[in-house]
């Protein structure tokens, strides 16, 4: 037993001390092929509409659903190139969202509960501080990954109306976020300065906090701090690029 110890201790430094006399060499070589150029400028975006409504919908436990609503968002992005394949830039995002409930019922065991004639309509907006880095395929011009670091403040807004009783409830709310994520992605060159992307969130830092008013009379407040380290599916976004 002290015998096969021994012979695996040496083993382990023997492997410490080749790793440290051999260079480790993946077989990337990024300095002879410069995907996107030092003093290069790109201008992008992406837009984002969807919309539902639903007549007498069932959702598992939810019954008779009657809404509408919908979601609006658009991100322009501005990018400045202060080394081959790396650059700095702003991106701005607002967000805009509208649900009306007509009606809704929940009912498990002998629990009902209903909604009826809930309005909800929020916007929100979104500065970025943003660094990219790219990363071309092989000796490819046209397809690459890159990595997105994001800094982000955000303000947003908020009104809830409840008017299924006798009297009319609402509530208005204002909020703050503070977020820094990571979202890699992949793109390509459709010609020689449009190129269109791909990228999804994976890292997330976030803090917001929420002041809300309630009745124009009560006052409260809510505070979140999350921190993400997985692949959001749900995050996928799309955009066009332009370099110039």
């Amino acid at each position: 037993m002290r015998k096969l110890i021994f012979i695996t201790v040496m083993l382990c430094f023997t492997g410490v001390f080749c790793a440290r006399a051999q260079r480790y060499d993946r077989g990337f070589d990024l300095k002879s092929n410069s995907f996107v150029e030092k003093g290069t400028w790109m201008v992008g975006g992406s837009v984002a509409y969807s919309t539902h409504n639903n007549d007498n919908y069932r959702f598992l436990v939810i019954e008779n659903i009657n809404s509408t609503g919908y979601r609006f968002s658009v991100s322009p992005l501005f990018c400045y190139m202060i080394r081959d394949n790396m650059g700095i830039g702003m991106r701005f995002a607002y967000g805009r969202n509208l649900l009306k409930v007509d009606s809704a019922s929940v009912s498990i065991d002998e629990i009902d509960i209903n909604v009826k004639d809930y309005y909800s309509h929020s916007h929100d907006f979104t500065a970025m501080a943003v660094y990219r880095n790219y990363i071309p395929l092989g000796n490819s011009r046209r397809f690459a990954m890159f990595s997105e670091m994001q800094l982000s403040y955000g303000l947003g807004q908020a009104k809830l109306i409840d008017n299924h009783g006798t009297n009319l409830i609402g509530s208005f709310e204002e909020s703050y976020t503070v977020s820094l994520g990571l979202n890699p992605g992949m793109m390509a060159f459709i010609n020689d300065h449009l190129a269109v992307e791909v990228n999804v969130g994976m890292l997330g830092l976030k803090y917001s906090h929420v002041d809300q008013t309630h009745n124009q009379v009560d006052k409260g407040n809510r505070d979140l701090t999350s921190i993400n380290f997985k692949v959001n599916i749900l995050s996928i976004g799309f955009g066009l690029s332009y370099y110039l």
